[in-house]
């Protein structure tokens, strides 16, 4: 049996094995898609999602998902207007805020505040890295929007920067937000009293998650495996690399300013190394479940190019008990922390797993 994840950036320990569903193949990957038109109608997301409670504890009861992803998402949003401002020259500022702010679900930023308070740590503190990390992400989004990358024209429900303002202007612009996450984590930790020797270590981090230990490896084989027949390990590379590898730096990143023991780092490492799997997983599904409109961008897109996807090579059921195996495994990582202050991040493994777009 095939093993998850087998290929792990140098520093993080290694996942455990699990088990791969190789559910019957018949389950039709060809749903119906609407042809976008390219209007700025961002998609809502979906924190509404009812989110199963196995345990079933008065204390996770207590406890409002909702209310703690949309408060972070305000003070993420503000930090990064704040962090942004108009500068000359003012169409590159533009085309940088044209995406950084164009909503999104924040995931990764409130992995990197959830992940700090769970330690002990507060909120100001994690917030210069969780910007950092959004910053990166939106950066990754318009260059892999590209008519050299992904060639596409729907991000969010609005036209991708290259539309908007141009290929050479958003290919600065996503050079320009890679520059500044790394100078928001340097002045910013400064800024919250965060130890240099613990802001250092984050900045490696991120430099990993972004260069040849992360995104830039996932997308260079990923862009090489088109049409080529892949297996499950060469796409395990590609996501846990192109997509867990970036969720996984929020999440020890905050861990690390938070001042985490080393043992509790990794295994918040591992935790995020699942739920970064389970997002991609999930992400696949949708392409091939939901309509553009439903996803505020292209549907359907990976299935038209013939890429491997989980639901290619697993079936979409077989997906589906994948992510579900991968929520499991994230959660036990949780474990040896104290319960109340795993809740969000509990949730939010539940909230990939559930949610709709």
């Amino acid at each position: 049996m095939a093993k998850v994840a087998p290929f792990l950036v140098h520093h993080a320990t290694p996942l455990p094995s699990l088990k791969l569903h190789t559910s019957p193949r018949n389950t039709s990957l060809h749903a119906r898609h609407s042809t976008p038109g390219i209007r700025c109608a961002v998609a809502t997301p979906t924190s509404n999602t009812p989110i199963t409670n196995p345990a079933g504890s008065q204390d996770e009861d207590l406890f409002s998902f909702d209310r703690y992803m949309a408060s972070k998402a305000v003070t993420v949003n503000d930090a990064l207007d704040r962090a942004l401002p108009l500068v000359q020259p003012e169409r590159l500022s533009e085309s940088m805020r044209y995406s950084l702010l164009a909503g999104g679900k924040r995931v990764r930023p409130m992995l990197a505040i959830a992940a700090c308070e769970m330690v002990g740590g507060d909120e100001a503190a994690a917030a210069p890295v969780a910007c950092a990390v959004e910053m990166v992400h939106t950066m990754s989004l318009i260059h892999d929007d590209l008519p050299c990358m992904d060639d596409d024209d729907l991000r969010r429900g609005c036209p991708t920067n290259h539309v908007a303002f141009g290929v050479s202007t958003a290919l600065l612009a996503g050079d320009a937000l890679l520059a500044l996450s790394f100078e928001h984590v340097a002045r910013g930790c400064a800024e919250h009293g965060v130890p240099a020797d613990r802001a250092l270590r984050a900045v490696a981090e991120l430099a990993n998650a972004v260069g040849t230990g992360g995104l830039v490896a996932g997308q260079v084989v990923d862009l090489a495996s088109e049409g080529a027949d892949v297996g499950l390990a060469t796409l395990e590379y590609i996501h846990i690399h192109k997509t867990a590898r970036l969720l996984e730096a929020a999440a020890v990143c905050g861990a690390i300013v938070g001042g985490a023991a080393e043992e509790d780092i990794e295994s918040i490492r591992r935790y995020a190394r699942y739920v970064g799997l389970l997002f991609q997983v999930v992400d696949d599904v949708l392409d091939v479940t939901q309509t553009s409109e439903q996803l505020g961008k292209t549907a359907g897109k990976d299935l038209a190019t013939d890429k491997a996807t989980y639901p290619k090579l697993m079936g979409v059921d077989g997906a589906r008990a994948y992510a579900a195996e991968l929520v499991a495994s994230a959660e036990a990582e949780l474990d040896r922390f104290d319960r109340a202050r795993t809740e969000p991040l509990r949730h939010l493994a539940r909230f990939i797993a559930y949610r709709q777009n």
